[in-house]
């Protein structure tokens, strides 16, 4: 490259290109949002500077690709920037105090939505809260608690709206809480979500817009320049285009359109038709990557071979009979879109992959990578061998475990909790396995993803040291890996001129960090496409 300059050089102490067998350069080039060149001298192309070139002279720093977060849920985090901050709450009184004061300045009758990124054994109380004890914080609006994506707790006002009595059937899939008293007590797991959530209006569209500017500005500044979101709905993702639209995407966004809660494959087939009107489109920021299945519950409804540590009489619950499920990932295929579900537990393992062979024998010559396990949590040796053998990706998500281990040593006991993502297994195997945080159950973060899977750690201690895996391979799982995931290899992943110039610097190379320090340790800097996106000292709240 010689014509034209460079829009932007860095000269660091160590380049990681993440090429095979390429060593450390010192210095690389940008021009119009790709890698231009590269070089082993920290001058070497400083002759690419003009007048108009942005240089970064920094000696003694590391510069990484930017990460991907494979499995994440950037909706929710854009509507917690304006919910109730409950996840700062320390027992229940807090709780309640931070909704009532929310309801002093909200108009009667309007709903009330919590942030989500919350465990209720980080309360004194060490539960949820009830629908009672929601009442007491205010009975003069519907009031919406979200822990995860899978879990609900709401207040009488919300129930009455939903029509939901204590006579009310489950639907299949789904959880509507009863008290020791039988009464209702707030409580909706997974199918039974949507009898309220439908119920609550879309936040503005400038609203929710600036949550998605303030929450994509705070995965870049951990080091994230890419989400795979795996919950979006239509409605989401036209706020989505209207924030791309706007520049207020601090992150690429590689969309998953939401099945949850669908049943048939005829549903399915009504959602593809929405989707109809996206395809054609090559937005490097922001692009749909397939639809999204949910096989089996979360941390309290994982479907296990075993029955649950806390309940023997429990294993349990898989939202799909396998036959339909074949049905509606057919559906899917057809239409050319590609396929992620979310299998947590070692039974639903199994019979996603049941479901997927039997896919694949109807389907020969499906592109690779057209059907993905999501989590694949308890997945054990066999299955693991199981899934490589048919092709079948998995993204892993070490952030979840950590922040729930302790919830999950209650339903399952310790020894399957020790035995959750086993990315030593998987890395052996040759699997295409890539990793992410699955926030808001775990917290995202480029170093607290890596430092989670190098050492084990979760809030109650090391679980499960055999699967822990190197530095360089936690690297691979959200780089390269990643990359090959979403189909993106030929442009993101590598520092290598022609790809996308998306860049972290650090202060220090992470890779000689004290464990205790990588845990926490964000860049100094986040470029996307060669646009700074994020830099210490700079926030948007």
């Amino acid at each position: 490259m010689t014509d034209h300059g460079a829009d932007l050089l860095i000269r660091a102490g160590a380049v990681h290109t993440l090429v095979p067998g390429r060593a450390p350069q010192r210095a690389l080039a940008v021009r119009r949002g790709r890698f231009a060149a590269v070089s082993a001298d920290p001058h070497g192309l400083d002759h690419l500077v003009s007048a108009d070139t942005q240089v970064h002279d920094l000696p003694g720093a590391t510069v990484l690709p930017a990460f991907d977060d494979t499995h994440t849920h950037l909706i929710f985090a854009a509507l917690g920037a304006h919910d109730v901050p409950v996840h700062q709450a320390r027992n229940i009184p807090e709780f309640l105090e931070l909704i009532r004061r929310r309801a002093a300045v909200t108009p009667e009758g309007e709903w009330i939505r919590t942030t989500t990124n919350w465990q209720e054994l980080n309360l004194a109380e060490r539960r949820m809260p009830t629908a009672a004890e929601l009442d007491r914080a205010t009975d003069r609006h519907p009031v919406l608690v979200k822990r995860g994506g899978h879990n609900d707790v709401v207040n009488t006002y919300a129930l009455r709206l939903a029509g939901i009595t204590v006579d009310t059937p489950a639907p299949p899939g789904g959880v509507i809480g009863h008290g020791a008293d039988g009464k209702l007590n707030g409580r909706l797991i997974d199918n039974a979500l949507r009898l309220v959530e439908h119920l609550v209006p879309a936040a503005d569209r400038d609203r929710r817009i600036g949550g998605l500017r303030l929450a994509s500005h705070d995965y870049a500044a951990t080091g994230i320049g890419t989400v795979r979101d795996c919950a979006v709905t239509p409605e989401d993702y036209a706020v989505l285009l209207a924030a791309r639209e706007a520049g207020a995407l601090s992150t690429r966004v590689r969309v998953l359109i939401s099945a949850l809660g669908l049943t048939s494959a005829t549903q399915v087939e009504d959602l593809l038709d929405l989707m109809g009107e996206w395809r054609g489109t090559s937005d490097p920021w922001l692009s749909v990557w397939g639809v999204k299945f949910g096989l089996d519950g979360g941390l309290e409804a994982g479907a296990t071979e075993e029955p649950y540590a806390c309940d023997h009489s429990f294993s349990g619950m898989l939202i799909w009979e396998p036959d339909a499920l074949v049905e509606a990932v057919e559906a899917v295929i057809r239409r050319g879109r590609r396929v992620g579900t979310h299998a947590y537990g070692d039974r639903a393992v199994r019979v996603l992959l049941d479901v997927y062979e039997r896919v694949l024998d109807r389907h020969p010559g499906l592109p690779a990578g057209t059907l993905v396990m999501e989590h694949g949590g308890l997945a054990g040796p066999e299955q693991r061998a199981r899934a490589v053998a048919l092709g079948i990706p998995v993204t892993i998500q070490q952030p979840l475990l950590h922040d729930t281990a302790e919830v999950e040593e209650g339903f399952w006991g310790p020894e399957r909790v020790a035995r959750l993502f086993p990315a030593r297994g998987w890395v052996d195997l040759g699997a295409q396995v890539s990793a992410g945080s699955d926030f808001p159950v775990g917290q995202f973060g480029a170093m607290r993803s890596v430092w989670g899977m190098t050492t084990r750690q979760t809030v109650i201690g090391v679980k499960g040291p055999e699967h822990a895996i190197t530095y360089d391979e936690a690297l691979t799982l959200h780089t390269t890996n990643a990359a090959r995931l979403t189909g993106e290899e030929h442009l993101r992943g590598t520092l290598t001129p022609g790809r996308l110039a998306d860049i972290t610097i650090w202060d220090r190379d992470p890779a000689h960090c004290p464990s205790d320090t990588l845990r926490d340790l964000n860049p100094t800097h986040t470029f996307v496409g060669g646009r700074l996106v994020a830099h210490t000292g700079t926030r948007h709240r």
